[in-house]
């Protein structure tokens, strides 16, 4: 069903709406609230917050009037660390309406979807303007001074593979084909990263382990010699650095390995000092709970204020120590983070997460925190500690399912229903986005990761229609959050499960003309995505849905990219909206009088001026 999302009021947590993003606690905050001259005649219009559940409601005025829309301002006082509030429209029929972040109703709405203020300490500045890179060091680049992989002196658990040998999806195997990427090789291919225009380089764990993926660590002092050990990781940021790329490392606060020199030690004996860092099922600790059950990944018990000591918290911790030089991370993403510190009738999570936070915050401020939670992250995702969400349920998976072709098997981390792509319409595509979307507040929405696939996920390539991968590309960098891509989407490669999408790159085979129009779209999105920092901050506003086409506008004071996404052939009117001088930026396109029409799948863009506004006057 078509949506003409234009005609509805609109509210985000920009700098159009929102006179700070960054409030204090008792501080008063204007917020603005846009009602299109094509609505419904609004009366009156206020602002109900509920400070510690007590309901509040504060008058708007009208203070702008343009062609378009009517802006009202209200004030609100910030009572809370997380400051709720929605907006109540009386219409000249004596109708009311309801505008929270999920949208426009006609019922009364639930609390969780309130917008938000947050008063803790904001995410660094240039997390917004962050475009991510992951990678996955076994599988990205064995460097050249390494050599013959059959030359390597390798542990027990590593069954070695030659570079162009395929990934061996035996579930036995997996976790133990390793091709011997190392740090070096990383750092050896940096310039590849600058030429895509990537300003944030992720890599999965760097720890020594019994896996080629790492997240069963044995210990967490220092770097996995396979890696090229500390000295490897040092080099490979300080290279990154030197040409502005930040670097953010994985860590498994929910579970260790079960080879971890502390589980070793408690495993069987009660009286080690380490007991207290596991969650044993038996008084002869020979029983304990696992991340799904997995043996060889024992969980933490965060009861232990030992183990906080030693990992998460203070100057010696591990989340401390390579936060400082000569490791200088620039921050963490925290493996399976909304498990952490969960089991039974015992939840940690909150306080496990501020005091991650806490940490990063003494040790250097500037530095990212984002937690992996596969399903509904918003109830963890509060402001309070993490700056943003590596989560599936708002981008991912409704994209899938409206991009891909129906049907089509997608097992892994991914998370689909039945493991399988679903029909959708981009209606349901923005129905689904804002409904895990509109429950997190705005600044931490803008660091959640955009990713088309991940380590853990088939290649998005495996699943897409014909034609939509650069239609899914756009969306990822141009809707709020960090562009994340996965190493080898740029290549152009395919993978029919998270372990097969882990094919090592070929950078052997470089020059080859298959990999020069995947490669060629991802520089020109991403450098779409740098050239407007408008698609970093500023806000979203939904102009249409509808079963082939989606569109919205991106907006600040001082430009607009406005986005519409198709995958296939039909006709959107835009109006008003798109002015027949607009300046097209991406896809090949003619418009009248707001109509565009596609004859297949199209990314397209164009730039619009900003929104004219009066400043916010201070509050007295």
């Amino acid at each position: 069903m078509s949506r003409d999302l234009a005609a509805a009021p609109h509210h985000d947590g920009s700098s159009l709406y929102v006179s700070t993003e960054t409030p204090a606690l008792g501080e008063t905050v204007r917020v603005r609230l846009r009602v299109p001259r094509s609505f419904e005649s609004v009366a009156r219009v206020l602002t109900r917050s509920n400070p510690d559940r007590e309901p509040r409601f504060t008058e708007a005025q009208i203070v702008h009037r343009s062609a378009a829309a009517t802006w009202w301002e209200a004030e609100l006082h910030v009572e809370n660390p997380v400051h709720g509030y929605r907006f109540l429209l009386e219409l000249e029929s004596g109708a009311i309406r309801w505008l929270n972040a999920a949208g426009l109703s006609v019922t009364e709405t639930r609390d969780v979807d309130d917008f938000r203020l947050v008063t803790a300490a904001p995410p660094p500045a240039w997390a917004r303007e962050a475009v991510m890179y992951q990678v996955f060091p076994d599988r990205f680049a064995r460097s050249a001074a390494a050599g013959p992989i059959a030359e390597a002196e390798l542990p027990d658990w590593a069954e070695p593979a030659e570079w162009d040998d395929e990934v061996d999806q035996d579930r036995a195997h997996t976790a133990q084909q390793f091709y011997g990427g190392d740090l070096p090789g990383v750092e050896e291919h940096l310039d590849h990263l600058s030429s895509l225009g990537v300003n944030l380089l992720y890599l999965t764990p760097v720890f020594p382990a019994r896996s080629n993926h790492r997240y069963d660590a044995l210990s967490f002092d220092h770097v996995d010699p396979l890696l090229g050990g500390d000295e490897a990781l040092v080099s490979l940021v300080e290279a990154a650095h030197a040409r502005g790329i930040r670097v953010i490392g994985d860590l498994t606060t929910n579970h260790s390995g079960d080879a971890h020199e502390w589980f070793q030690a408690a495993y069987g004996n009660p009286e080690a000092a380490e007991s207290a860092f596991y969650l044993w099922l038996n008084e002869e600790q020979t029983s304990y709970a696992s991340w799904l059950g997995v043996p060889s990944l024992p969980k933490f018990d965060w009861r232990s204020q030992e183990l906080r000591r030693r990992f998460i918290d203070g100057d010696d911790s591990v989340v401390a120590r390579y936060l400082k030089p000569p490791f200088a991370f620039d921050g963490w993403r925290i493996d399976v983070a909304n498990m952490t510190g969960r089991f039974r009738d015992l939840d940690l999570n909150a306080e496990v997460r501020q005091t991650v936070r806490r940490t990063m915050e003494e040790i250097n401020a500037d530095t990212i925190l984002l937690g992996e939670s596969t399903n509904d992250a918003a109830p963890d995702f509060t402001g309070d500690a993490w700056h943003g969400a590596m989560t599936y349920a708002n981008f991912t998976r409704p994209l899938w399912n409206w991009l891909g072709v129906p049907g089509t098997p997608a097992g892994g981390g991914l998370g689909l229903a039945l493991q399988r792509t679903s029909e959708f319409g981009g209606d349901d595509f923005v129905a689904a986005h804002l409904s895990f979307a509109a429950a997190f507040p705005w600044r931490v929405r803008l660091q959640n990761m955009n990713a088309l696939d991940t380590h853990d996920t088939p290649r998005f390539r495996n699943v897409a229609r014909e034609g939509v991968v650069p239609v899914a590309v756009g969306l990822s960098m141009t809707l709020p959050g960090i562009p994340v891509v996965w190493a080898g989407a740029e290549w152009g490669l395919h993978g029919d499960d998270g372990e097969h999408s882990r094919t090592p790159l070929p950078w052997a085979r470089a020059d080859e003309p298959e990999f020069a129009e995947p490669m060629a779209l991802y520089r020109r999105l991403i450098g779409l995505r740098r050239a407007h920092p408008v698609l970093n901050g500023g806000g979203i506003r939904w102009l249409h849905a509808s079963a082939e086409a989606i569109a919205f506008v991106r907006e600040s004071a001082e430009e607009s990219v406005l986005v519409l996404a198709a995958r296939g052939s039909c006709t959107v009117e835009l109006g008003v909206e798109l002015p027949d001088d607009a300046e097209l930026l991406e896809g090949t396109a003619t418009w009248q009088a707001g109509s565009v029409s596609t004859d297949g799948p199209q990314f397209l863009a164009w730039r619009l001026p900003g929104i004219p506004l009066p400043a916010f006057e201070p509050v007295e």
